[in-house]
Parts: C-alpha cells; sequence; structure tokens
C-alpha cells in the first residue's frame, strides 16, 4: 500500500516548539536520508499518519512525504514513533528515505486461512507460534501480509518458514527455515484432584464469628462477682 503525508520543514526544535506543534494539530518528526548526512526536522499531521499505521500494511506502507525542499515526493517508510502512554496520541515520528531499486528488510505479519483438518477430524487446536517472520524485498513488492493454508493440517502437523508457497513471491525468507508457525496440536487435558475422584465434597464447616463482649455482657459479670463476695462475707 502506497500513502501520502505533507511534510512542513521546521527551523527551530526543542520542548517548547514541541508544544506549539501539537497545539496547532501536528507534531515533531525527523526524516532520514533526504540530505546525506544529515537528519531534516520536518512535522506532520498525526492523524493521518495514525490512520497509516492502523491500515493492513502499518508500519510497511510506503509513504510519498510531500512538502520538502529538494526532494520532490520522496518515498520513506516509518523507523519508530512515540505514543503518549496515557492517552495513546501520537508524540513523534521518526522516517527513513528509501531507495525504490535497493532490497530491504522487513517483518511481515503470517495471516493463517482455513479450517485445519486436525481440528474438525480429530478435536485438535491450532497453535499460532509465531505471527510474523522477516524478509528481503523491494520497497515497491513488500506485502500486506503472507497467506499460510492450514486446511490439510492433521494432529501433530505444523507449517514451518520453509513450507511456505514462494512461487513467483518478490521476496525471500530471512527467518530461520525450521522456525515454526504454526501447528495443530492435542487440547490440554483437565487437570483433576485425587481428593475431588475418590471422596465426596466434605461438608461445610460452619463460621465461627467472633464477637467483642456487649456493654450488658460486661455488667452483668461485674455483678455476679459482687453476689459472690457478698456471699463469701454471709459464711
Amino acid at each position: 500500500m502506497d500513502a501520502t503525508l505533507q511534510a512542513e520543514k521546521r527551523a527551530t526544535r526543542g520542548k517548547n516548539e514541541a508544544r506549539r506543534l501539537r497545539a496547532a494539530g501536528r507534531i515533531p518528526a525527523v526524516v532520514y536520508g533526504v540530505e546525506k548526512g544529515k537528519a531534516v526536522e520536518i512535522s506532520v499531521d498525526p492523524k493521518i499518519l495514525s490512520r497509516i499505521l492502523h491500515s493492513e500494511s502499518g508500519v510497511n506502507t510506503l509513504i510519498s512525504l510531500t512538502g520538502l525542499e529538494g526532494a520532490a515526493d520522496a518515498r520513506v517508510l516509518v523507523k519508530e514513533y512515540q505514543l503518549d502512554p496515557i492517552h495513546h496520541k501520537m508524540l513523534h515520528a521518526d522516517f527513513f528515505q528509501i531507495a525504490m531499486d535497493k532490497m530491504l528488510t522487513v517483518t511481515v505479519p503470517i495471516l493463517i486461512k482455513g479450517e485445519a483438518k486436525g481440528v474438525k477430524q480429530q478435536g485438535g487446536v491450532v497453535d499460532f507460534v509465531n505471527r510474523e517472520i522477516e524478509i528481503e524485498v523491494l520497497p515497491g513488492d513488500i506485502p500486506e501480509h503472507i497467506d499460510v493454508d492450514i486446511t490439510e493440517l492433521m494432529l501433530g502437523q505444523g507449517v514451518r518458514v520453509r513450507d511456505i508457497h514462494t512461487e513467483g513471491a518478490k521476496w525471500t525468507p530471512l527467518s530461520d527455515m525450521d522456525l515454526m508457525l504454526v501447528h495443530v496440536v492435542a487440547p490440554r487435558a483437565e487437570e483433576v484432584t485425587a481428593v475431588a475422584d475418590a471422596t465426596p465434597a466434605a461438608a461445610a464447616e460452619p463460621e465461627v464469628v467472633k464477637k467483642g463482649k456487649t456493654d450488658k455482657e460486661e455488667g452483668d459479670k461485674k455483678d455476679d462477682k459482687k453476689d459472690d463476695k457478698k456471699d463469701d462475707k454471709k459464711k
């Protein structure tokens, strides 16, 4: 997926500048590679950037960064971004310019397709072990996701990186070929205690409630002691 993001070059930096930009509905950002050996300070619209990052291709979205002098429609990827830990609003972003004819290393999500026979016929469950892999690819050919068909998987069978169908693909997997992506496993047996199996449930013990002595109880005890002393004197 391609997207367009309008950038404005900024001459100043610092906390005050960042606050001013955010108050105006923009955020500070930096783009690397537009000017050799120099990071270019820019500002962008956080709402548009957030929509790009929440698209299906996410951080792998190829962005045309417009508005930069001497770098018309620079093609960039998001390097990293910072969110407010409480309100989750975007605070800052870093971009890096890419050459469309040079291979990149990116991380791409795995998407499983179908319902495994080992689930329908043998009562197994699907264990999705690794949900993304690293690949090498040209910027214009970055896939949004890689599909893995699990329909034929039986109990105990799985799909590793080496099993992914890559015929005609414009990318090469870089992750370990033996890395397990998804497999069908037996469900875990429920733990049953021996006591519950062997003996019936014991009757609930009555709750013992401890109460403080009331004033009346204290007074009655004092009166009893006085009566006892009187009786002793009489004797």
